[in-house]
């Protein structure tokens, strides 16, 4: 499993909010930066990148709710419990715990609609904040073409109402962890993955309440996480601190105009494009690190 990619970061368990405890690793010296990785996956995305980070950095990676070794509360009828609002807030109870009263945020794919909103939600706390392969939940919605539907149909089917997917997806749990893995990457397989991460990835679908976890992240993200951005974008708040937008030349996202979509978003832009599909991180760590090194420099 995983303790074996991270040998030089210790661990910690947190209290994040209304006592769900997060668990994370932390590693280095320097100013702090926090990692936190997407779905459908865990903290385990970062071991090429958090030790080199870790020259020059305090490195915290993290667990959200409801994933990895996190605790995974019960959903609430309003969607609000996985919010990236909820999230962030763990986030920054994670590092205030740890003596960080500002700090920069990395965040990949659902980690980095938690990263947003914390730049949104706590600019005196975010210093600086990197998103990797996403653009805002809003503007995902509002590109739902035939095409750009069918690349994202997840969306769709993990934020219907439980227990469906929940259901579908324990019918064969390792198989829809393998296929959401490969089918986003570039060569469409599962060879960017170690075997000790993608273990620990095919662990959480072995356990109910995580797979019900990761579905109601995705309920929160067609609802609460929805109105958090209209809201924002009706009252004209932008991200005020420097914002990195790298993304897979193959990724998810529907256009090569990243940087215009976030600056409507942000102020401070700076947009750049990794050799790779999706999964930046693991796909192509040298790239990506380099890329997280001159933006945290």
């Amino acid at each position: 499993m995983s303790d074996d990619l991270f040998p030089d970061f210790s661990t910690e368990r947190i209290d994040g909010v209304h006592g769900v405890r997060i668990f994370c690793r932390v590693g280095g010296d320097g100013p702090p930066v926090v990692l936190v990785h997407g779905f459908p996956q865990t903290h385990a995305i970062w071991h090429q990148v958090a030790p080199a980070l870790a020259a020059e950095h305090t490195v915290v990676v993290v667990d959200l709710r409801g994933y990895g070794r996190s605790d995974a509360p019960p959903d609430d009828t309003a969607h609000i419990t996985y919010s990236k609002r909820e999230m962030g807030a763990d986030v920054r109870s994670v590092m205030r715990e740890l003596g960080f009263a500002r700090f920069a945020v990395v965040g990949h794919d659902r980690g980095g609609r938690v990263a947003y909103r914390m730049a949104l939600d706590h600019p005196k706390v975010v210093e600086r904040v990197a998103v990797l392969d996403i653009l805002p939940t809003l503007e995902y919605w509002d590109r739902l073409d035939r095409r750009f539907g069918l690349n994202i149909y997840h969306w769709m089917f993990l934020a219907q109402p439980a227990p469906f997917p929940e259901r579908l997806i324990g019918g064969d749990p390792h198989y829809y962890c393998d296929h959401t893995l490969a089918s986003w990457t570039h060569d469409h397989t599962l060879d960017p993955f170690v075997p000790a991460a993608l273990a620990e990835y095919r662990a959480m679908f072995d356990e109910p309440a995580r797979i019900a976890a990761m579905c109601a992240d995705y309920r929160a993200g067609a609802t609460t996480d929805v109105d958090h951005d209209i809201e924002d974008r009706d009252a004209g708040r932008r991200i005020e601190v420097p914002l990195l937008d790298a993304y897979g030349f193959t990724g998810i996202t529907p256009t090569r105009t990243h940087g215009d979509v976030w600056r409507r978003w942000a102020r401070d832009v700076t947009s750049t494009t990794i050799p790779c599909g999706h999964f930046v991180a693991e796909e192509d760590p040298a790239a990506t690190t380099r890329a997280l090194e001159r933006f945290l420099a």
